[in-house]
Parts: structure tokens; sequence; C-alpha cells
């Protein structure tokens, strides 16, 4: 499966080292490379899968890592799992701390311990300068409120200007436009090209393209027509054409535009 290139992306969330790929990986980057896809941000959920995200980004030159520990996964949290961020932080190609923030749909961890957990990290990434990539689920006001202080206690720094991305951004208008206000992204997965998802289209057709990431979260919400199967970064071409149409724009621009959004949020052309 080759899908014609025609410029270039950057798929901004793509779990390449979860095990679904392990049989086919080089082959999965391979056709991302011939889909134009020339970044891929791989974040940890763990720190055992931010280990494993730091490892593949030294094997493949597209594949950047972000590290952090998932509210799914916070019940993992112990006394040196902020040390060991920190270390792996200063990897050259880790470009943002994450996947963090809230889930309070799978009920995994307490909520007061993902909210402890949440702010830590936060706290890390403004003390290294990287931006954030914030998982929320059906916990959009804790998420909005602990963003809120975190971005009045970086304000004045480079930071502000650039804070993070609200990963497979699946909430409200009130939400998105607050989450815009304090300068964050928000990123668009696969269901956007779902025939049962008017109101996120809706959504999508009225946000600033400028303030638009396109990402997968493979191997998970692979877009029509393959919903149902395992999701691959090529197929963030598919997300972006889909916002081209909603939006009544150009693909090129909305190429150019998402993936020059990509590159100022994590300076990845800095790091090779």
């Amino acid at each position: 499966m080759a899908i014609p290139a025609v410029g270039v992306l950057a798929d901004t969330h793509c779990h390449l080292d979860f095990n679904t790929f392990g049989s086919d990986r080089s082959e999965v980057v391979e056709r991302a490379r011939q889909a134009g896809v020339e970044r891929i941000l791989d974040p940890g959920i763990d720190l055992e899968t931010s280990r494993a995200v730091v490892r593949l980004a030294d094997i493949y030159p597209e594949v950047y890592a972000s590290v952090g520990v998932h509210p799914n996964s916070a019940t993992t949290w112990d006394a040196n799992s902020l040390v060991e961020l920190r270390n792996l932080a200063v990897h050259p190609k880790v470009v943002a701390i994450g996947e963090i923030g809230l889930d309070y749909y799978r009920q995994h961890a307490p909520h007061d311990l993902q909210q402890q957990v949440f702010r830590q990290q936060l706290d890390l990434a403004a003390e290294l300068g990287l931006p954030v990539v914030i998982h929320n689920r059906e916990a959009g006001a804790d998420t909005l409120s602990i963003l809120k202080a975190w971005c009045t206690s970086v304000a004045g720094t480079p930071l502000a200007e650039k804070p993070g991305v609200l990963h497979s951004y699946a909430g409200d208008d009130a939400t998105a436009l607050q989450a815009l206000e304090f300068g964050f992204w928000l990123g668009i997965t696969g269901p956007v090209t779902f025939r049962n998802a008017p109101e996120q289209q809706r959504l999508v057709a009225a946000l600033p393209l400028e303030r638009l990431l396109v990402e997968t979260d493979s191997p998970f919400l692979a877009p029509h027509p393959h919903r149902g199967r395992r999701n691959e970064p090529a197929f963030v071409r598919l997300v972006a054409e889909k916002i081209a149409e909603l939006q009544k724009q150009p693909v090129e621009k909305v190429f150019e535009i998402t993936t020059a959004s990509a590159d100022r949020l994590f300076c990845w052309r800095e790091c090779v």
C-alpha cells in the first residue's frame, strides 16, 4: 500500500513503539516516507515506553520522542519517576513531555492521583522548557483548570508562546476555544473522517487552520476508509485531506500550515 506523496506532513502522535508494529515497524516507517510524512512524534505512556520511544528515535531519522506517564498509568508513578523522565528528556530528539493529562473515562487511577502526576510532569516541562502533549478524556474542566494555572506560571517565558497540544481533540467548542486562548494547538485524528462525526466536523471546519495539527494516534483511530483496521503514520494524509475539505482550502495549504505548526511547536528541525 503506497499513498502518492503531494507535499510533506508530520504525524504528531503515533505509538510506533507498540507491539502492534513489532513485526513490520520498518515497513511502516518506509510507507510513511513514501507518503511524504517527514516527522513522526512517538509519545511514551509510562517509563518503559518512554525508554522505548527514545530508542526508536535513535534508529529512525523521522522519529522523535516525547516522554511521560499517561493518566491511565498514574499508579506506576513513584519517587524515581520524575528523575528518570528528566534524564530521558535530555536526549536531543526528545521534543516534548507527554502523553500526560487526565482520563476520567477509563478510571484506571484515582482522580486525585492523576492530577498530582499531571502537575508534576507539567512542572518538569516548565523546568526543561519543553511543550506538553495532553491527553484529556471526559476531564475537560479539571484539565483546563490545571493548564490555566500552569500557563500562568510560565507566562513571560518562550514556553508560553507554544505550550503544547491537546492530542486527538474530541471535546466541545468551549473547551477548544479555551485551549486556543491558552496558546495550545489541537490535534486532529481519524474520527474527523467518519460519516457519523458531524459535530466534530463542524468544529474543525470553524477552527483556525493555524492552530491545528494532524496526527494518527496509531495504531488506533484509523481514518476512513481504513476504519476498524490498524492505523499507521501514512494515513495522516487522509486526516489532512479531510480538514482541507471541511475548511474549503487547497490540500497543499493544509499540508504546509500543519507541518509548519508542528515544526514551530516541537522545534525538531533543531534536533538534526
